[in-house]
């Protein structure tokens, strides 16, 4: 299953509404990514999501 490492975020359920209303079930996935962070010295790979790579790059975790 898609789940990131570091925030936890996994996929989520709704619907898909057309114009009629008619309601059919929908699974939201989110944007997982094979990751090599660079901890402590080590390489260590993660199943990390977009939004988390945009986080850690903002914060200066990532080039």
């Amino acid at each position: 299953m898609a789940i990131c490492e570091i925030t936890g975020k996994g996929k989520m359920y709704g619907h898909n509404v057309s114009f009629s209303q008619h309601k059919t079930r929908k699974v939201f996935k989110p944007n997982i990514q094979k990751k090599t962070l660079i901890i402590d010295g080590k390489k260590i790979r993660l199943n990390v999501s977009a939004a988390a790579i945009r986080t850690l790059k903002k914060k200066g975790f990532l080039k």
